[in-house]
Order: structure tokens, then sequence, then C-alpha cells
């Protein structure tokens, strides 16, 4: 008797509803948490059968399961944790996880469900998906905010580069361009990437790849847009003078294995990055940022301009003659045509179609091999890939 008490009692207190029917698919009993949840009394469902608190089709699909189990007298495979809906006294449908067993008691069959409530779960989905298109469009807003910037920028400066009194105007405007950029797209971008992450994070449990595919498209337009802002935000430093080379002696081969390690992160998919270094020597006095600088901009245009499952070598060789950085693909190659103009500011090849770029990144590169007292050559067959040399003494 204690023990059929206790069970009472568990069954009274459920979080869960819990509703028992026989082999008729009439209700036996529902315990409390079930009334709340379909909106009924015990009086008025006990007795009829349990198809009442089904919408279609779960309804006929429970009906059939019924008339085939008295026509065979086979049990029916029990189902764990399937979702399905219910259909409440008011005719509104709530999704619940559905658990059933069969159960021996008294010399027959009976069937007991346990009914876990999803309205919370699925509205906070809902609103997960609904956030993250949010973000997607505050995304592509900013995107072509920037994009009008720099058409603007572009045509400010075909306007005043006639004379010096419009080059000194030009930089008037690019000062403007790169303070108001600074300002009014680091910070927004900023709690873009952290809101995709956290977005990410709440959303692991739900285990839904739609969340993750659109949370990595934000993310990626994310990087996208920074490196755009990193750019010009570069040019602007050089041509006001304003970046000067710190050189130190360090570890060429450290820094290498270290880019090396880090850009392989941003590889495509069994896309790899072959790192191998020449000669006994490995100390070199330059300046190490500036120097990472180019080579992350180097591998970062083999990774973007080829294609999966492809190799990338990079090679650092230290000799009496100097130091030398070499970065080979085996991409989409530059045109030959277009070859002459590589190191022009907002140059980009032809042959770039719709991949993503500001045309930036080899000027500074050059710029900044420059300052080191270096250079840098390349050679470049179209659909065969491209070898970039950053050739710098060694002080």
């Amino acid at each position: 008797m204690e023990n059929a008490a206790l069970l009472k009692a568990i069954i009274a207190n459920a979080i869960d509803g819990i509703i028992t029917i026989d082999n008729r698919g009439c209700i036996e009993s529902i315990n409390p948490s079930g009334c709340k949840l379909f909106q009924y009394t015990p009086e008025e469902v006990i007795g009829k059968n349990v198809s009442m608190l089904m919408p279609p089709p779960d309804k006929e699909q429970h009906d059939e399961y019924l008339a085939r189990y008295q026509r065979t007298g086979q049990p029916h495979i029990i189902g764990v944790g399937r979702e399905v809906k219910g259909l409440r006294k008011d005719g509104s449908i709530f999704p619940f996880r559905l658990g059933v067993s069969d159960v021996a008691y008294s010399g027959r069959n009976i069937y007991t469900g346990f009914i876990h409530d999803l309205s919370r779960e699925k509205e906070a989905e809902e609103q997960l998906k609904q956030y993250a298109a949010h973000l997607e469009e505050q995304v592509a807003e900013r995107t072509q905010s920037l994009q009008r910037l720099v058409q603007a920028l572009e045509l400010a400066k075909e306007e005043v580069s006639e004379s010096l009194e419009k080059e000194k105007e030009l930089g008037i405007l690019k000062s403007r361009f790169v303070s108001m950029a600074s300002h009014e797209f680091r910070t927004p971008l900023s709690a873009v990437q952290l809101s995709a992450s956290l977005i990410e994070k709440y959303a692991l449990s739900y285990g839904n790849p739609n969340i993750s595919k659109h949370v990595g498209k934000i993310k990626n337009a994310v990087g996208n847009l920074t490196a755009i802002l990193n750019d010009f935000l570069s040019l602007e430093k050089l041509e006001a003078g304003k970046v000067e080379p710190a050189f130190s002696s360090f570890d060429l081969v450290k820094l290498a294995e270290e880019i090396t390690e880090e850009m392989q992160l941003l590889a495509k998919q069994n896309q790899n990055i072959i790192y191998q270094h020449t000669g006994t020597q490995h100390m070199v006095r330059l300046d190490q940022n500036l120097l990472k600088n180019c080579v992350v901009n180097l591998i970062g245009n083999a990774i973007k301009y080829s294609g999966e499952n492809t190799f990338i070598e990079f090679n650092t060789e230290i000799s009496e003659q100097g130091c030398q950085v070499t970065i080979k693909d085996n991409g989409i190659g530059i045109p030959e045509a277009d070859q002459k103009h590589l190191f022009e500011a907002f140059f980009r090849a032809h042959n770039t179609g719709n991949i993503p770029g500001t045309g930036l990144g080899l000027n500074i590169v050059a710029r900044y091999a420059d300052l080191m007292h270096g250079q840098v050559s390349f050679k470049s067959e179209v659909n065969q890939g491209t070898l970039f040399t950053i050739s710098l003494p060694i002080l």
C-alpha cells in the first residue's frame, strides 16, 4: 500500500503530463500536469478515446494503429522521444515529446504516455532564427554602406588628382573617411561578430544545421568587411607617412611556423600550406610586424585564388645574399596584360570575378617591403598559378 501511495504521489506531482490508456485507446487516467497541458479536467477525458487530444494527421495515424493492433494482435513498436502535436480544449495546437511504455497490469496491457511540452523550446528556436536573419540584414546593410563609401572615395580620387591642391583635398577626404570608418564600422562589426558567436553557442543544443549555416555566413561577411577596413587603414597610414620600420633581431623560422599554423585555420577544405626553410641560419634583423603582414597577405591571396584540395608552398631562405620568402600556389594566375598594374592601389586582375578584395593588398606588401629596403617580384601564368618572392637584405 505504501508503494502504491508513493507511486500515486509521484505521478500527481510530476512536471510532465502522464496519461494511461487501455488497448482500445480509451483514457483511464491523466495526472494534473496532463490536465493543465490539454486544458481538460479528468472527468472530461477519462473514458474518451485519446485521439481527442490529437490534431490531424496524428489522430488518424493513432486510430489506424489501434485497428491494426485489434486485427493482428501484434503489439506496436514503442516510440521513445517522438515529437508530435497536441490539441488543447480551446483548439490550439502545441508541440510535445512523447514517450510510450507498454505495461502489463492486472492481467492486461495498458499504455502509459509521458508528455514533455516543447512550446518554450520551439519558441526559443524560432527567436534564434529570426535574430540570425536580422543580423544578416544588418551585415548586408553595412556592406552596402561601405561599398558606397569606397565608390565615393574612388570617384573623389579621380576628381582631385588634377592638381596639387586637389591632391591635398583628397588627403583630407581620405583622413575623414578613415576616421569615420574606424568609429562607425569597427564597433558595430565587433558587436555583430560577438552576437553571431553567442547565437552559435546557444544554438548548439538544438543541432539545427540551418542556424549554423547562417551564423557562418554572418561571420564570413564580417571577416570580409574587417579585411577591407584594415586595408584602407593600412593604406592611409602609409600615405600619411605614419609607418616607420622597427628593426629587431628575431627567429625567422619560428615566425614562419606561427604564420603557417594561423593561416591553415583559414584554408579551404583539403587546402594545405607546406612550409620549408633553407639554410642553417634562422636569425634575421627586420621589422617583424611588417614582414608578417606581407606574408599573411600573400598566403591569404593564395588561399583565396586557389581551389580546394590544393597545396600552397611557403619557403624561407637565409644566405649571404640576404633573406628570401616565397609563396607559390597553383590557382587562377594573373593575366599577362594585368601584370604590369598588379602593385597599383585599387587594381584587381580581370579574372578575379566575384572573389572579394579591395585591390590594395599587393600595393601595401610592396610598400612594406620597400620600407625594409627590399622588393617584391612575381611569376604567374593563367590557370597555372603564381609565385611571389620577397627579397630582403640582412642588416
